[in-house]
């Protein structure tokens, strides 16, 4: 047995199922660099997740290995919560380089527990001890951490067996703007704003007895619900009616920030300043890290959220910081903004050429590619009369296929929709022009190979013409590849 074989054969043994990726990636990862991930058994990849977001420069970039060495040959303490710290002010000020002018000149900062899930529940807190009021509400699609304090019109992600029960949900969900799988093709062209009028409606027609929402928190690009960039007009639209009725707007940067869109975040696309924003993930420079930024008049005099030991990661602020600089500084959201254009204009003439391919979207170096089984009588043309493609059926198979050949092929993709039948793409902002190239190749090369065999297995099997629900069922019974 290989070193390889015997890690993978003892992590299911000693951890619990619910571990997501080693289903779909089974890989034990020894050395990486940048873009670069090297297995156990010396395979070479190109890791398009970018440790699920967490790694805006890649792994281990120069700067923020010599951040972490500083603070460790420093003999700084390396936990230090609440507490005013060189290291801490270095971060904060270099935060506050980087935010949107209207919020950089009232901002505060509160930091909290480690992760994303501690940084937006430390966010309802908040508005919720400012304004007085109790509820948060949320989009459809949308994914906040894994919070057991769920906004009441948040909407669970599907897994391979349909809803997640964990994210089971109350009351009524604010509609979110999906110019794809829209509600009916007479809103094709108006969508955005069919969306801000439907909010603005829920916004004021609260259930008797109740009182308006202590906030709305939103993404700006939802990214496990399917790589979604939001409308800017639909985001200015939301600002607007937040802010006529005094409820504080919450932006989740947690995936989007530090410029992974082609932003330094992603809400200044709509040149919207929200209330309060959501830092997580990405801010830490590859290290658990969390806060929120929030405007000063939204602060109270007694603590928002309980102590937590966990929020004063002196090596996370140092390689947090030394991040947000060297993004700054070397202006790679630009970077993203520009290589992110061309990859999305290849990733649809890749739709032009495949009907498995639904639909391509996304913003800077958040992409994602919506696979569909196509009706019988489909055309590279079909479409609605105002030209916008037609929504097929959800292919989750065809997507978990293409993820596997892109493995075969030395490429880590991720997953996410609603039907979990959206590949999505997260390079490191790093990346060069040849890496992106290889990635594309890479990607094309698996959907054609995955395209075959799914012709092939249904061919040769009629029984793989079933239900989506029973390919779920069996999925679920299916070994990891």
């Amino acid at each position: 047995m290989t070193v390889t074989e015997g890690i993978s054969r003892r992590q299911p043994v000693r951890e619990p199922a619910a571990r997501t990726y080693p289903r779909a990636l089974p890989i034990v990862p020894v050395r990486a660099r940048g873009l670069t991930v090297e297995g156990a058994d010396g395979r070479r990849y190109l890791d398009c997740l970018s440790g699920a977001g967490t790694l805006p420069l890649g792994h281990n970039h120069p700067v923020v290995l010599e951040a972490i060495r500083t603070v460790l040959d420093s003999g700084a303490p390396l936990n230090v919560p609440d507490l005013a710290t060189p290291v801490e002010d270095a971060f904060v000020t270099e935060l506050l380089r980087t935010l949107p002018p209207g919020l950089a000149d009232h901002a505060r900062v509160q930091f909290c527990g480690p992760t994303s899930t501690d940084a937006v529940e430390a966010a309802y807190a908040l508005v919720r001890a400012a304004t007085g009021r109790t509820d948060v509400l949320a989009l459809v699609g949308a994914e906040h951490g894994r919070t057991s304090d769920v906004p009441p019109s948040a909407s669970a992600p599907e897994t391979s067996e349909g809803r997640n029960d964990a994210f089971a949900v109350r009351g009524r969900p604010l509609p979110y703007p999906h110019d794809y799988r829209r509600p009916s093709e007479a809103d094709a062209t108006r969508g955005a704003e069919l969306a801000a009028r439907w909010t603005e409606d829920l916004l004021d027609s609260q259930p008797p007895g109740t009182s308006a929402p202590a906030g709305v928190i939103l993404q700006t690009v939802q990214d496990e619900g399917g790589v979604l960039p939001a409308p800017d007009t639909w985001v200015r639209a939301v600002r607007r009616s937040t802010a006529t009725r005094s409820i504080p707007l919450i932006v989740d940067e947690t995936r989007t920030g530090v410029g992974r869109t082609g932003a330094f975040w992603a809400v200044e696309h709509s040149g919207v300043t929200p209330d309060v924003m959501v830092l997580s993930e990405a801010i830490g420079g590859s290290l658990p890290l969390a806060l929120v930024v929030h405007r000063d008049d939204l602060a109270t005099d007694r603590p928002s959220v309980p102590s937590v030991p966990l929020r004063g990661n002196q090596l996370a602020m140092a390689a947090g910081a030394a991040t947000l600089a060297h993004v700054r500084e070397h202006q790679l959201a630009e970077r993203a903004a520009a290589l992110g254009t061309r990859m999305l204009s290849q990733l649809r003439e890749l739709a032009r050429q495949s009907p498995r391919v639904g639909d391509v979207r996304g913003r800077g170096l958040m992409l994602g590619v919506e696979l569909v089984t196509p009706a019988p009588a489909h055309t590279p043309d079909s479409s609605t009369p105002d030209h916008t493609p037609t929504p097929h059926s959800p292919a989750p198979e065809l997507a978990a296929a293409v993820q596997r050949e892109c493995l075969r092929r030395g490429l880590i993709v991720g997953l996410g929709g609603r039907h979990m039948n959206v590949v999505r793409l997260l390079p490191p902002l790093t990346i060069s022009d040849e890496q992106a190239s290889a990635v594309l190749d890479r990607l094309s090369d698996a959907l054609v190979a995955a395209t075959s065999n799914s012709h092939h297995h249904t061919a040769c099997n009629p029984a793989a013409r079933g239900t989506p629900r029973q390919h779920a069922r069996a999925r679920h019974t299916e070994r990891a590849p």
